[in-house]
């Protein structure tokens, strides 16, 4: 059965508003996919302004309505990737424009490149589920984009600032996992981070 109109014209955003199932997407474009936990690598470097990006956050909390997806962008979202960029030296496309099909364009809000690492976030104001199915197509999208980047995998995340999951998916194999796991902040700020750094730099 399909889910989206052969020869339909979709963003990635509109793939969200139609609030389509992951699995049923990725098997569209022919990939398999699986729920599971990831068991993700962690880097095991120094971070050195870890805790000073959790004060800064806490402080910020009790006076900003995180009610908008801007304001969650600017408090909560911004200073994490400021941090990334600081610890990888990524080159980071805000806003990011692609196209490979008419089923597969639209804006990567975060799309950061380290050599031939690439790691995609997508930030949503709320609805992580149908947020994941967004970024099964994001994933999918850049597997083809990126089709001479000799890697194996692609991470990718989706968050609404406080809360963060993550897919993977093995460009060999065209399997997307989503992971079980979530990541609050900033509780879980460190091993979020950590995640983060590795996917760039190892």
């Amino acid at each position: 059965m399909k889910v989206l109109e052969p020869g339909g014209s979709y963003t990635f955003s509109k793939i969200f508003e139609l609030k389509l199932i992951a699995e049923e997407l990725a098997a569209e474009f022919g990939y398999t996919f699986s729920r599971k936990r990831l068991n993700l690598p962690q880097h095991s470097g120094d971070l050195d302004r870890i805790t000073d990006l959790k004060d800064r956050i806490e402080e910020a909390l009790p006076y900003v309505n995180l009610s908008t997806e801007t304001a969650r962008r600017e408090i909560l979202i911004s200073p994490v990737i400021l941090d990334l960029i600081h610890y990888t030296k990524a080159e980071v496309r805000i806003e990011y424009p692609i196209k490979v099909s008419e089923q597969l364009q639209g804006y990567l809000d975060y799309f950061l490149q380290k050599q031939h690492q690439l790691l995609v976030i997508e930030a949503k104001k709320g609805d992580l589920d149908f947020g994941f199915t967004q970024l099964t197509a994001q994933l999918i999208a850049l597997d083809k984009w990126e089709a001479e980047t000799p890697v194996s995998h692609i991470l990718g995340g989706v968050t609404t600032g406080k809360i963060w999951e993550f897919g993977l998916l093995n460009r060999q194999t065209k399997h997307i996992d989503q992971g079980l796991d979530s990541y609050r902040v900033p509780d879980d700020l460190e091993p979020l981070m950590r995640i983060l750094v590795y996917a760039l730099t190892e």
